[in-house]
This record gives C-alpha cells, sequence and structure tokens, in this order.
C-alpha cells in the first residue's frame, strides 16, 4: 500500500513573509479557495495575534474553507494560543500550530532561558492548545540544530500533552539531505508513543537544498511536508509544493507516496499567486517557469519532434499548462468570459463580470489578441476594489528633464486635475496624484512587466510606497506603461486614505 503524504501549505503564512508578498485580506480568501481547488490538506492562514488585520484574514478563511483543514500559528505563549483558538472557532476542520526554539543558539540568544523552562512551556503550550482545539501540531523551531536527544525529549512531552502532529524544521535551510532524514529516523525510533503522531518536515531554502531535504525526511519517516506554491518565504524561501509533489509523482520508482494534490491545479495556483503579489516567477522555475517546457537547441526539438518523453519527463497538461493558449477578442461574449475566468481559478460574481468586461472590452480594442495572463492581471486589478476612493481617468506626460505630467482622478462623480514636474514621467505623474488626495509617500518599491508577449502587451506594475512609516502595497494593468504605474501608486494611496478613514 501507497504511504499517503499529507501536504501543509504555508503560503498564506510563511510564504507571506517574503518582502513584498503580502496581500490584503480580499487577497488571501481568493487564493485560500484556490489553494482549496489544489487539494492541500491543510492551509496555514497566518498567525492571529500579529494584527487585528491577520486575525479577521485567518477567521474569514477559517469561515469560507470547507474541506481542508485551517491552521492558525502561535508562538508557545497562553495569550498566542488563545487569540488563535479564537480566530478558528467558526473552521470546519481547524489546526492549532504552537511552535517553541529547541537549538541550544535559540534557547540562549533569542528566548534568553534554558532547556528545561522550554519543556515546560512546550508542555503548558500543547496542554492548553488541546484544551481548544481538537487538532494541534508541534513545532521545534530550528529543529535541525538541536541536540538529537534533546529533540526526542520534547517530542515526547508534546505527544504526551496531546500533540497530534510532531514538526521538526529547517528554520534556518543549514542542514542536509543525509543529515535530516537521519534526524527523522533517530527521533521516530528513540521517542515514546512516535507512532501515536504524524511527524511533518517544514524546510528553507538557503543553500537550495528544502525539496531535497524535504524528500528525504519523508524517506526518514515524515508523513506531512510543509510547503509554499512557488516555494516563497521568508529569505530564499522554502520547499516549493510543485517540486516535491512532481517529485513523488514522476520518480515513484524512489519516493512511492501519493498526495491528495490536484496536480492539473498546479498552474493556475502559481499563476494567482504570481499575479496576487507581484513576484515575478524565475523563468527557468521547475514545473511553473516559462522556460520548464521549452525547446529551444535543435537536438533537443528533433528529439521532441520524433517523441516529446526523449526530453520531457513529465507533460505541461499533467500540472495544467496548456500547450496553447486560448486567445479572446472584442466579440468574445460575458458567458465566455466568466467560464474563462473560471477555468483559471477565479470565482466571480455577476457583478465582477459586469465590471471585468468592460475593462475586458478596452483592452481588446487597444489590442488584437488577450490572452490568459491579460485576463489573469485584468481579474486582479479588478478585484482590488475594497479599497478604492480615487480612480485613475486619465494622464499625460511630456518631456523627460524635467518632466511634466497631468493627471485626472475622479472621486464619485467628481473629476480633480493637477499637474505636476518631476524627475521623471512617473515621479511627476505620482506628485499630481499626492496633491490630488493630499498625501505624501515614498516610493520604496516599483516594479513593471510585460504579461504577455509583443508590442501591444499588457504592463503589470507593482509599488510599494510608505506612508506615515507604513508599507503599502499598490496594482495596475494598462498596455500604456506610465499609466499601469500610476495606477498602481493610485492603488497604494486609497488603501492608505482608506486606513486614515478607518
Amino acid at each position: 500500500m501507497t504511504d499517503r503524504i499529507q501536504i501543509f501549505d504555508t503560503t498564506l503564512r510563511d510564504g507571506e513573509q517574503s518582502p513584498g508578498a503580502s496581500m490584503n485580506e480580499h487577497e488571501k480568501l481568493q487564493m485560500a479557495l484556490q489553494l482549496e481547488r489544489l487539494g492541500v490538506d491543510v492551509i496555514e492562514a497566518g498567525f492571529p495575534i500579529a494584527s487585528q488585520q491577520e486575525f479577521e484574514g485567518v477567521k474569514k478563511i477559517a469561515e469560507i474553507i470547507k474541506v481542508a483543514q485551517v491552521a492558525g500559528l502561535a508562538r508557545a505563549v497562553p495569550q498566542d494560543i488563545e487569540r488563535a483558538a479564537t480566530a478558528l472557532e467558526k473552521c470546519n476542520h481547524p489546526v492549532l500550530h504552537t511552535f517553541i526554539a529547541t537549538s541550544d543558539i535559540h534557547i540562549e540568544h533569542k528566548l534568553r532561558s534554558t532547556r528545561e523552562k522550554v519543556l515546560e512551556r512546550a508542555h503548558e503550550a500543547v496542554t492548553l492548545a488541546k484544551k481548544l482545539v481538537g487538532r494541534v501540531e508541534f513545532s521545534a523551531e530550528d529543529a535541525t540544530r538541536s541536540d538529537l536527544d534533546y529533540l526526542v525529549t520534547i517530542t515526547e512531552i508534546a505527544i504526551a500533552a496531546g500533540a497530534d502532529v510532531v514538526n521538526l524544521p529547517d528554520t534556518v535551510g543549514y542542514t542536509t539531505p543525509a543529515e535530516i532524514r537521519q534526524m527523522f529516523e533517530y527521533v521516530i525510533s528513540k521517542a515514546k508513543d512516535a507512532g501515536k503522531v504524524i511527524f511533518s518536515s517544514h524546510n528553507h531554502n538557503d543553500l537550495g537544498l528544502a525539496a531535497a531535504n524535504a524528500l528525504a525526511a519523508v524517506l526518514g519517516g515524515a508523513r506531512q511536508i510543509e510547503c509554499t506554491v512557488n516555494g516563497i518565504g521568508e529569505r530564499a524561501g522554502n520547499t516549493s509544493l510543485e517540486e516535491i509533489v512532481m517529485a513523488m509523482r514522476t520518480r515513484h520508482d524512489v519516493y512511492p507516496f501519493k498526495t491528495g494534490i490536484v496536480t492539473t491545479e498546479i498552474f493556475k495556483s502559481s499563476k494567482m499567486l504570481s499575479n496576487l503579489t507581484g513576484l515575478n516567477i524565475a523563468y527557468s522555475k521547475p514545473i511553473v517557469g516559462r522556460n520548464a517546457f521549452a525547446h529551444e537547441s535543435g537536438i533537443h526539438q528533433h528529439g521532441m519532434i520524433a517523441n516529446q518523453k526523449t526530453y520531457e519527463i513529465m507533460t505541461p497538461e499533467s500540472v495544467g499548462r496548456p500547450r496553447s493558449e486560448l486567445v479572446l477578442g472584442k466579440h468574445s461574449g460575458k458567458a465566455g468570459l466568466a467560464k474563462r475566468c473560471e477555468e483559471l481559478g477565479y470565482r466571480l460574481t455577476e457583478e465582477e463580470v459586469k465590471g471585468l468586461y468592460q475593462r475586458f472590452i478596452e483592452l481588446a480594442d487597444r489590442k488584437k489578441e488577450v490572452f490568459e495572463d491579460d485576463l489573469r492581471v485584468l481579474v486582479v486589478a479588478m478585484q482590488d476594489k475594497s479599497f478604492e476612493v480615487y480612480k485613475l481617468a486619465h494622464v499625460r506626460v511630456s518631456g523627460t528633464d524635467p518632466a511634466m505630467a497631468l493627471v485626472k482622478l475622479k472621486k464619485g462623480k467628481e473629476d480633480f486635475v493637477e499637474t505636476a514636474t518631476g524627475d521623471g514621467p512617473v515621479d511627476a505623474a505620482c506628485l499630481a496624484v499626492e496633491r490630488i488626495m493630499g498625501v505624501s509617500g515614498k516610493l520604496n518599491d516599483f516594479s513593471i512587466r510585460a504579461a504577455t508577449p509583443g508590442k501591444d502587451a499588457l504592463g503589470e506594475a507593482h509599488v510599494g510606497v510608505i506612508f506615515d512609516g507604513r508599507l503599502f502595497t499598490g496594482t495596475g494593468a494598462s498596455t500604456d506603461i506610465i499609466e499601469a504605474a500610476v495606477q498602481a501608486y493610485v492603488n497604494a494611496a486609497n488603501k492608505f486614505a482608506a486606513l486614515k478613514k478607518s
């Protein structure tokens, strides 16, 4: 019988801690629903004690997710645990995930504590968590740099207190495949009642070994892998969900395990996350990168023509990548547009379809063909309306040194027009926006990319702007890159304005 590996997805918690990867509540809900369609076993929705916004995000995800388990993270601190339990109250399948560091370097320098006190806190944390939530995961932070016999002791304490899952994470991406396999084998063989719990592996990619380490941990006895879509996460990222799932599927002879992942949803999930966060997928990224199934050399192309298995160890279709995209045009109707959006993972209301259709027609008038990636960008830009106070109606720029911009914003039925000069066209236009809105920000991050090939490609802009010492992100899309950049700036400024009003 093939062993089942549970997939614990932490895209919305650890993944969101990637610089520039923060998502608002609506975006997190949208991604959570896609993760459920992807078939993950557990969705780690966030860290409820971190902020009111984080608490509300976990609470709403816990309410809308029906099949997958939803986890809330908590330090081994009573207030954290109680807050997480409250956020999970209306969840069908809640998981309370509590953790404490176990390596001597963390115990001494971060916790300023002792091994004995950490054992006490672990026992108290798991005991309290188990009273409040039916399923509890305990994590020994920095396990791979911890003393193995100490790991055995704290594992036994967590199991005795009621833990259902014990996670031994490689928090800093330090270990190697041989070492992590040995760690799991040692702890599982030595810890009393180890057979009563699921052991989990959470790996970071600082040395580029996260996927290899996760697979080695499974060979060592772990039966849950903690990972993220596209491998996003702190520093160099986490174990990439798509890589470990397809490694087990493609090399089933070496890794005779199965998961509940619907692999044809992998590419949709990857693209949705990239569009929501603005984090580009590297062209050479395994499974989901643009070049993952591209063949340029003559030798490779000849082999592919003869038999695609010569140079492809899996098919694009197996991960939901179409060999050819559906191209939409201005004669496409609302029903077809709504159906295509649903196929891409977006469930839209009738009102949202109407709004999207208007934007779609405007884009189709500007360019002959609208591709899937164009559509993804339009949906993300259209759905980020919860903060819309001002809307960009028109922008015109001239000159370069200095540049001059004229900007018209709409607020309800009112029009506001301002001009400004700046170091470049985007700078000048953003200064005009600030004059209209009465705000002053500092551009912290700016990126723009073409959603599709061609001179008439839809440009997707992402900005990070600091207002009053706090970072706000914005997204914009247009065939005109300056217009896209200004839309993104207005989007970020709207979020700041909405927060000031609340």
